[in-house]
């Protein structure tokens, strides 16, 4: 039996990248566009790529839970749902989106470039609900001043926390994402002062070193987004967050992007940061950081897309050109 395989989630961070939500348009020719396109990505990574192989560009495609039946019938991954909101003393709002774009690469003129190709070739069959373009800022710092993905998982790790297996047999390397994208509110988090700052996200800001247990807050960020199971064995995700920004509108933000083989994980640690442990008891990071967009997408592997092409992946039962 030929192996699987995954799409690159665990390529390492980036000096760039670009966020694409799109939806499907309406009609079976739109369907059938983006599947005949599902098939050629590799291809278009390949050829936007070639230019210059040493910037490492990359393309991850996902998919919403509204889009799934059409596109691909059944069944469908097993965990894969709309985002659900999440209402604390602040609100993590699920927007729409049936398909997600995560490109990634060193230069930002091959992110755009290879998106342009895509839309492109793509053409009316899909329409860009959000678009962010993501920039490394200084050592992996966020825009609040703190280094963000401190502790992501890597190699082995990495592929354990992110690639479904046998629990889901069907759709195994492939993985789940959430996004959402944080406005941050920089005058009011550059008034407080550091040590203030670094009690909320419980690190050292200079250092990048993570406080003692017992100087830490219950409400820090990485108190409440550590998930650990039954076994007492911490669940993972992998971050690949990018700042961004805009001078004009003075908009700043975080992308947050987390991918994991269960979706789960990273909806209990935003439940903890939304709702708070014990409930009130919430993430003081979102006093000054709001989350304006919210999607979940299940990433299936390169074989499965390669496989649409193939005829290993057959068209949709009961669907026709007009549909």
């Amino acid at each position: 039996m030929p192996s699987i395989q995954s799409q690159p989630v665990a390529t390492g961070l980036t000096r760039a990248a670009m966020f694409l939500v799109m939806r499907v348009n309406e009609g079976g020719a739109s369907r059938e566009g983006v599947r005949e396109f599902c098939a050629d990505l590799s291809s278009f990574v390949r050829a936007v790529g070639f230019r210059d192989r040493s910037a490492e560009l990359s393309c991850i495609m996902g998919f919403g839970a509204d889009v799934w039946d059409r596109l691909f019938g059944a069944p469908r991954p097993k965990d894969l749902h709309v985002f659900r909101e999440i209402r604390g003393v602040h609100y993590a709002v699920s927007t729409p989106g049936d398909i997600l774009l995560h490109i990634r690469s060193s230069r930002m003129d091959l992110c755009f470039e290879l998106a342009t190709q895509i839309m492109g070739r793509l053409g009316d069959a899909a329409s860009i609900i959000d678009e962010v373009h993501g920039f490394k800022y200084f050592d992996d710092r966020d825009l609040l001043g703190f280094v963000d993905g401190t502790e992501n998982p890597d190699g082995d790790d990495a592929a354990t926390a992110t690639v479904v297996g046998g629990e889901d047999a069907a759709f195994a390397g492939g993985s789940y994402v959430i996004v959402q994208k944080y406005l941050h509110d920089l005058a009011k988090w550059n008034a407080l002062p550091v040590e203030v700052q670094e009690k909320i996200v419980g690190r050292s800001k200079l250092s990048d070193i993570e406080l003692k247990d017992s100087e830490k807050a219950s409400y820090a960020h990485n108190v409440l987004t550590t998930i650990v199971d039954e076994n007492g064995v911490q669940q993972e995700i992998l971050r690949d967050n990018m700042p961004f920004g805009d001078l004009k509108s003075g908009v700043f933000g975080t992308y947050f992007i987390g991918y994991a083989k269960s979706p789960s994980t990273t909806e209990k640690m935003l439940e903890n940061m939304f709702v708070g442990v014990p409930p009130g008891n919430y993430d003081r990071l979102l006093d000054v950081s709001r989350a304006v967009t919210g999607s979940l997408f299940f990433v299936p592997s390169a074989t499965f897309l390669d496989g649409i092409a193939s005829g290993t992946v057959p068209p949709v039962a009961g669907t026709d050109s007009n549909a």
